[in-house]
């Protein structure tokens, strides 16, 4: 379905784009081509990177405070923005419509199998990027596209627990690594709280809105009204599906994560809602939120994170320690 939904999005964009040349040509004094065509696509881009930036403007509103050492000077919050803004592109316009997949399987495979879950408004195409990384480490990944778009969290479970079983089936394996993507992270606890964790050696999450997110206000869907963060980024809380999910959890099962996060997500806010309490946290900065599985400083360190997990033993019943643990990988340019 969102293969289809930004398909169409893509052409009304191009329908808009030629709309704006012919009345250009038609109806002003410009006779130039060249720049009539560069004043009709500048204006669909121009709309484009409009909403990017409203992105971040509501963000602004929820923020958390983002620690001294990565704050932006004006040259990296450009390059921010138009990362961002370039990932939002390639994945709306080129890798959501045609590059939707369900499996790429390694005959010579390294390391466990993993399973690919999207996030809010998204289909497998969007792992694109990282699908070639993968491919090139030969890892065996499978991915799943999460209907209906605007569902309840809990009803995409079905389809992850599907999707786990024939990744295990296909690759011979008994454990599987999960690598999510913002609301892909909640769905994969969501499964773990009905289905239990046996089958799963370690989640990754890119950008999950662990606690909410107060963007989730301003989208459509039972799965929005799942994500909210509720109140300031101070003094608010999480909504009470993710207040029961966390119930639900504990110390050892979060052990078993590893949240990716930037302190500048454009889409998660507060940005520290990705922090989860007993996971592996990866702290970094400068990045998007949609940019977070094209940007290659993150796409080499899930690769690492893949290829160092090896199954947990069946015997293991409790983490090392119950103290969060938090990694800064990421250092201020």
């Amino acid at each position: 379905m969102v293969a289809w939904i930004t398909r169409i999005l893509l052409v009304v964009q191009i329908l808009i784009a030629a709309a704006i040349f012919f009345a250009v040509t038609r109806f002003s004094t410009l006779q130039s081509i060249p720049l009539a065509m560069l004043l009709s696509v500048g204006t669909v881009v121009l709309v484009r990177m409009l909403i990017t930036a409203n992105n971040f403007r509501l963000a602004w509103r929820y923020r958390s405070v983002t620690p001294e050492q990565y704050w932006l000077n004006w040259r990296q919050a450009c390059r921010l923005f138009l990362e961002e803004f370039k990932a939002t592109m390639l994945s709306s316009s080129w890798s959501m419509p045609f590059y939707a997949f369900t499996r790429r399987s390694m005959p010579d495979a390294h390391g466990l199998p993993v399973l690919l879950i999207h996030g809010y408004g998204c289909n497998s195409g969007y792992w694109h990027g990282l699908s070639q990384q993968l491919s090139k480490a030969k890892i065996s990944h499978h991915a799943v596209s999460l209907e209906p778009v605007f569902g309840d969290i809990e009803a995409f479970v079905p389809a992850v627990h599907e999707a786990v079983e024939i990744l295990c089936k296909d690759s011979r394996h008994h454990q599987i690594i999960i690598v999510a993507h913002s609301m892909g992270g909640l769905v994969a606890r969501a499964y773990m709280c009905r289905h239990g964790q046996e089958r799963i050696a370690k989640v990754i999450t890119l950008g999950t809105p662990h606690h909410g997110t107060g963007l989730a206000h301003f989208g459509v869907g039972d799965n929005t009204m799942q994500m909210r963060w509720l109140g300031t980024a101070q003094d608010g809380k999480p909504s009470d599906w993710i207040l029961k999910l966390c119930a639900q959890e504990g110390q050892q099962r979060n052990a078993l994560f590893v949240s990716i996060y930037s302190h500048h997500d454009n889409i998660i806010a507060p940005q520290t809602s990705s922090h989860l309490e007993g996971a592996r946290n990866i702290a970094l900065h400068g990045i998007g939120h949609v940019a977070l599985a094209v940007n290659a400083k993150v796409q080499k360190i899930v690769v690492e994170e893949i290829l160092a997990i090896t199954p947990l033993k069946e015997s293991r019943t409790e983490c090392s320690s119950s103290a969060p643990k938090i990694v800064l990988v990421d250092q201020p340019q």
